[in-house]
């Protein structure tokens, strides 16, 4: 007979009314049951995976159905390993079949999502999941598990349950090249998000609550993917002072964060980083409003304190903004601009050419891409073929050309190009003679070819930079199919003249056909594509590949390029085959902004 977790909702508490855009704690406690005296091994196996979906502190109860020997060997922090609809048992008599008076073995199977790290971070596996359990009768009576899977074992309903997406904040190692000396205006590179998986209540590991869960995970440094590019300012070592558990938000809107004496003599510039890296990661760990941060010694006492006006100075988005305008191409070819909050209720817009070349016509334009600073943009002719880059805010300055592709049609020329953080623009040749990534330092000069590891015959179809300059989204054809799949950008040499495309792993592992994407927040993507066999949708996804929080859009007919701005209160962007550029508001459904257009774009 299958255990079922016994469920304890709430009988009291303070009405508080709530944001539906929030995130709010999990009110569902499940408790497992522990083995009762006698039960058959089929009752034992399916005893104990259902106590590791509990919320039991150190698994007490799931370890009850161990041996002691294989209750110590037991790492559920090892690994988490995510299936559709959670493992399939099946007895196998014939391992057993010299002892089945005292021995048992279940095999174990399922469609596998994804498994998650030691270093809580999501990682794409489809496929078949195979594996077992073994168990021994003690003492010629109970019935226990001695061989077991790594880790814990959940369907990804329970894992959506039990767990949170957190980004952590850590600085980038290269600093702005846009910016005078190369620096920000810190001197630093800016913040960037590392997203890992943590729980949602108390962890039964390290019985921290979410919030000191995702502090404690941010002392523990970047995770292996992204640690090349950013770095932490907190010192090796540093951790929570021993024996905290548990951090508040107080009344006045502050934190108070102990830590060991591993950063009991930094100074205080270094201190308000470690501050800032600190009150971002929080911030997005809670729906709580956090204004300040203390750092304390070891001792208690006050290492540095950093307000949150402070902190935008070390802002993950203060190189981009919220934009003023959006962007698209009109039947005439030019680029013309809308203002982001016009009319974004109704859908209606009054487009006006953009000053300067690129919005007068003469040569028209297929796609563009509008720097983060909105004064400059780059725009593809109407063949596809040639590259151009002219100012937004000078009517008499003539466009400069970049490149020029040599591709026989329009499919096998430029990609539309992108612009990250830093000033720099990227556009992909699609010709099958000579394809390249190809990157514009400063959005101006001669072009630098950008290599890829681990691009195995693929060909780039389109790219989207992030704003961090850091993680690069491509659309990949290979096979008969476009897939997504994110990439490490990685700096090297002096003004970081050597650049390569590094690591790719999937972004929307879910779907065989990727039509277009962008980015749409630090650490989110919006994809249109198709899964096998289905419709088109539209959907948001963490850049690790999993399923964002947020809802899956509302499709529209025939998409084929979307845009979306960091600041999700701006209406979200697309082209539709039907019905041309569209808008979709917030809570609301697509509305027609023209009939006639192309590459509706936000900077970036």
């Amino acid at each position: 007979m299958m255990l079922a977790g016994c469920v304890s909702m709430p009988s009291n508490g303070d009405i508080e009314a709530v944001d539906p855009s929030q995130r709010t704690d999990s009110q569902v406690k499940v408790y497992a049951v522990p083995p009762r005296e006698g039960a058959a091994p089929a009752e034992i196996v399916d005893g104990f995976l259902e106590a590791m979906t509990s919320d039991d502190l150190q698994f007490a109860t799931a370890r009850k159905y161990l041996t002691k020997t294989a209750s110590r060997s037991w790492d559920p922090g090892a690994r988490t390993t995510l299936l559709a609809d959670g493992p399939t048992r099946r007895a196998d008599p014939a391992s057993d079949r010299d002892a089945p008076q005292v021995s048992a073995t279940y095999q174990l199977s399922g469609t596998e999502v994804a498994v998650i790290d030691k270093q809580h971070v999501y990682r794409p596996d489809e496929g078949k999941y195979r594996n077992a359990i073994h168990l021994v009768r003690q003492n010629n009576k109970d019935w226990r598990i001695d061989d077991l899977p790594a880790g814990l074992l959940l369907s990804l309903s329970d894992f959506q349950r039990n767990y949170q997406s957190v980004n952590k904040y850590y600085f980038s190692s290269v600093p702005p090249s846009g910016s005078p000396g190369g620096e920000g205006a810190t001197g630093e590179g800016w913040l960037v998000a590392d997203p890992v998986y943590l729980r949602q209540g108390i962890d039964p590991e390290t019985r921290m609550d979410p919030l000191t869960q995702a502090v404690a995970s941010l002392l523990e440094g970047p995770t292996n993917w992204l640690k090349p590019v950013v770095g932490s300012r907190f010192p090796t070592g540093t951790t929570l002072k021993k024996g905290v558990r548990t951090l508040t938000i107080d009344d006045r809107n502050a934190l108070v964060v102990p830590l060991n004496e591993k950063a009991s003599g930094v100074g205080q510039g270094q201190c308000r980083k470690m501050a800032a890296q600190l009150l971002f990661t929080v911030r997005d760990a809670t729906s709580m409003r956090l204004d300040q941060v203390e750092l304390q010694r070891s001792d208690g006492s006050q290492l540095c304190v950093l307000s949150g006006d402070q902190a935008e100075d070390y802002a993950p988005d203060s190189n981009t903004g919220t934009p003023a305008g959006e962007y698209f191409v009109d039947a005439k070819g030019r680029l013309v601009r809308m203002q982001a909050s016009g009319s974004a209720a109704t859908g209606k817009a009054d487009p006006e050419p953009v000053r300067g070349p690129l919005g007068s016509g003469d040569k028209p334009l297929s796609t563009v891409a509008v720097a983060r600073d909105e004064r400059r943009a780059a725009g593809v002719s109407k063949s596809g073929s040639v590259l151009s880059v002219a100012s937004l805010v000078s009517g008499t300055e003539p466009a400069q050309s970049l490149y020029t592709s040599h591709g026989k049609n329009e499919k096998e020329r430029l990609s539309a190009p992108s612009w990250d953080g830093r000033g720099d623009l990227w556009v992909a040749d699609r010709d099958p003679d000579r394809p390249r990534l190809l990157r514009f330092a400063g959005g101006t000069g001669e072009p630098q070819e950008v290599m890829i590891d681990g691009l195995d015959g693929a060909r780039i179809e389109g790219l989207r930079v992030s704003s961090d300059g850091v993680r690069i989204a491509l659309l990949l054809s290979q096979n008969g199919h476009t897939v997504l799949k994110v990439g490490r950008v990685v700096r090297q040499g002096s003004g970081s003249t050597t650049v390569t495309v590094e690591e790719l792993r999937p972004a929307a592992p879910q779907m065989a056909d990727v039509a277009t994407v962008s980015w749409a927040g630090r650490s989110r993507l919006l994809v249109v594509g198709k899964e096998s066999g289905s419709v088109q949708q539209v959907r948001y996804m963490q850049v690790d590949g999993s399923v964002s929080g947020a809802n899956t859009l509302p499709g529209a007919n025939r998409i084929t390029a979307v845009a979306a701005s960091d600041d999700d209160r701006l209406p979200v962007m697309a082209l539709s085959a039907e019905d041309g550029i569209v808008r979709l508001p917030l809570r609301s459904n697509w509305k027609t902004v023209v009939e006639e257009g192309t590459s509706p774009v936000y900077p970036g």
